[in-house]
């Protein structure tokens, strides 16, 4: 059976996650507040929707990919919400970042109507979500996920079922704490090297190779060499899911020190006006607190 697919939320990662679907060969149904990405997909032959309650009515399987935990609990119970247009065996998963208590509460309430809600937040930045090489973290049915595997090799590489409903949310929350790690750590080396006397980008070269080896220096520092700052994850978006990580960290009594620190540090971007900017644009903050800029390449 070739499922009819819906998908709400084509910001930068949601249209080429909704692209890449379509060019495996599904049909697909969409929706978002902004019209433009909708506009856009449709003349590449998606049907378009006008509410979210609009687009479950009509598919087997429908996706979210939205900012935070509130916009999700809008967009699956509100007025006109997916939850206004269920039917039984609708399979409904989440590639939003959110709360874990915001899943478990979300898909709680679609259980009740025949819906069988999957957590699924990815990881690959939209370098990922464009090539189809996403990292997927999968909270809750292992049968489900059976049956939408197909779908989501279409935009992922590395699919994990983490368990129960809200596990694909401890995992991401767990993603986003290394991640803001090595964002951080790559701006104070950076930095450490420059004002230190050394060239930034032969110690990124000399060390990459080695322990210090990872995805950011593979992929971030050329970016920041030449210049460019632009998103990629946006800052704020960082900042939020860092929020997330504290609350969860807080609600279980979970010290979090290193993360605590690096949290101060991406909120401090946004109070710098560099909300919008590439979370690898953190960089920004140890340069006011060094004094220094990070020489860019002519």
């Amino acid at each position: 059976m070739k499922y009819k697919i819906g998908y709400i939320g084509l910001g930068i990662m949601g249209k080429p996650m909704a692209r890449n679907i379509m060019k495996a060969g599904y049909e697909m149904v969409v929706h978002n507040r902004s019209r433009e990405s909708v506009h856009e997909l449709v003349s590449e032959g998606a049907i378009e929707a006008h509410s979210p309650a609009e687009v479950a009515a009509q598919v087997d399987v429908i996706f979210t990919n939205l900012p935070d935990s509130p916009d999700v609990e809008l967009v699956a119970l509100g007025e006109n919400g997916i939850i206004q247009g269920t039917h039984e065996g609708l399979i409904y998963i989440d590639n939003s970042t959110i709360k874990p208590a915001t899943a478990r509460r979300v898909g709680g309430k679609l259980a009740e109507k025949g819906v069988t809600m999957l957590d699924a937040p990815v990881s690959g930045g939209d370098i990922g979500a464009i090539n189809g090489t996403l990292t997927i973290m999968v909270g809750d049915s292992a049968e489900a996920l059976e049956k939408v595997m197909p779908i989501l090799q279409a935009i992922g590489e590395t699919i994990t079922h983490v368990g129960g409903l809200g596990d694909g949310q401890i995992a991401k929350a767990a993603n986003q704490i290394m991640v803001a790690a090595q964002m951080v750590a790559m701006g104070e080396l950076l930095i450490l090297a420059q004002k230190a006397g050394a060239d930034p980008e032969k110690v990124v070269q000399a060390i990459r190779g080695g322990a210090a080896g990872c995805w950011t220096l593979d992929n971030k520092p050329h970016h920041l060499f030449a210049g460019n700052r632009e998103p990629g994850f946006k800052a704020y978006m960082q900042a939020k899911d860092l929020s997330i990580v504290m609350d969860t960290a807080r609600e279980y009594g979970i010290p979090l020190p290193s993360t605590a620190v690096n949290t101060q540090l991406f909120n401090a971007m946004l109070e710098m006006g560099m909300a919008e900017q590439d979370n690898s644009a953190v960089i920004g903050v140890i340069e006011k607190l060094a004094d220094v800029t990070l020489k860019t390449q002519k």
